[in-house]
């Protein structure tokens, strides 16, 4: 069945929540140094705050997607919205570490929790056929964000005290993300045009499920690969002697990469299959690390960036188009968020053990080897996901 017109309209606006919230998460790259220098603390300390963020919007990304599905994705992705620019606002006023922890950590995680799954959750029951495709395209927003905002609010810092840079990233999120969540429609019901996306099982029944638990597994052992660079890779560039401007770059290149990777391998999904296409992108993830492990200068750090974004995206565009696939419809918000919460220690404790391992031994070489034998075991957990395959419904 076609789609209707509308649903194009509702993945951009996704793909602007998308680039909002992430351009927020992931600006934390640029505000790095600033918090270390203010607060006089190491990387494992300013680690926390990246990782406490992240762990909060997993976690609740599981209640964000419940809310959704009984209340629609507007409302709840407007009061995310909100709590982001109130946690940003809040941040700029800090006077201590403990402040920054609560209002970006657990504030600004919290309203992306509210955005993150009811917004890519919503692109789904849209589609059919060009599932793979719109859900690319959606989620290509992160990386849009990725690209774009950290590397703004590092022009941004050169200008102007680090405080004021982030009210102003609070007024832009409060301004564009409240435009883009207004945009944001739940799919036709069953009666009207989209009868087969309305079949599936509920959260619970989903639970019981083998393909669920092997699904949640892979995204547990693959978090800490996923997010150790977006906190430490600026970071190790400027150990390498990169100036501040390209080791934040760096990130950008990572939004590049992912950017491409939603799209021209969401595309390819559609084609080949999407879960086979999960597993191969799960091995091309941990096989970037080899680039940053050989990283003696800015070739090899650009490198990795791209091959890491290319993977990282694929894999991020592919989780909700899959649960859509193998659960179908009825609960799809939910059963994403929760699948998303898999990612939540990783996110939180892998920036973190990175940061102290470093400070411990002077570099990254542990946290690469680590991240490679993580990501080899997701591989295998994804694979056999794709082995029980899709549930009855």
């Amino acid at each position: 069945m076609k789609e209707t017109p509308y649903a194009w309209v509702v993945v951009w606006a996704t793909f602007a929540c998308m680039g909002l919230i992430f351009g927020v998460s992931y600006s934390f790259a640029a505000f790095f140094e600033s918090f270390a220098t203010e607060f006089s603390v190491q990387r494992a300390d300013v680690s926390w705050i990246f990782g406490l963020s992240g762990f909060v919007y997993f976690v609740m990304g599981a209640g964000g997607g419940m809310l959704s599905d009984r209340f629609g994705p507007r409302w709840v992705c407007s009061a995310g919205m909100v709590l982001i620019a109130l946690g940003l606002l809040a941040t700029s006023w800090a006077t201590s570490l403990w402040a920054v922890y609560l209002c970006y950590g657990l504030l600004v995680g919290l309203g992306i929790a509210l955005v993150y799954t009811p917004s890519i959750a919503n692109v789904q029951p849209w589609f059919t056929t060009r599932r793979g495709l719109a859900g690319g395209i959606a989620s290509s927003g992160v990386g849009a964000g990725t690209l774009v905002v950290p590397v703004l609010v590092t022009l941004a810092i050169g200008q102007m005290p680090w405080r004021e840079s982030m009210r102003t990233l609070s007024l832009a999120v409060l301004v564009l993300g409240l435009l883009a969540a207004s945009l944001l429609k739940t799919a036709p019901r069953p009666e009207t045009a989209m009868a087969p996306a309305a079949a599936g099982l509920s959260l619970r029944e989903t639970l019981k499920t083998a393909t669920f638990r092997w699904f949640y597994l892979a995204v547990v052992l693959a978090s800490p690969v996923m997010f150790i660079p977006f906190a430490h890779v600026s970071a190790s560039a400027r150990d390498l002697g990169l100036d501040d401007s390209l080791a934040v770059g760096l990130v950008g290149l990572i939004g590049v990469g992912s950017l491409v990777g939603r799209f021209a391998i969401g595309m390819l999904a559609d084609r080949i299959g999407r879960a086979p296409t999960l597993v191969w992108m799960q091995v091309s993830m941990g096989a970037s690390y080899a680039m940053w492990y050989a990283a003696p200068g800015p070739v090899a750090m650009m490198v990795f960036a791209l091959w890491f974004g290319l993977s990282y995206g694929s894999i991020v565009s592919l989780l909700p188009a899959i649960c859509m696939d193998y659960f179908g419809a009825k609960s799809v918000a939910g059963v994403v968020g929760t699948l998303y919460s898999g990612a939540a220690v990783g996110n939180l404790l892998g920036p973190v053990l990175a940061g102290a391992v470093f400070d411990a031994t002077g570099h990254y070489h542990g946290v690469m080897a680590a991240c490679v034998a993580f990501s080899l075991t997701a591989t295998w957990a994804t694979y056999q996901t794709h082995r029980h395959g899709r549930a009855q419904f």
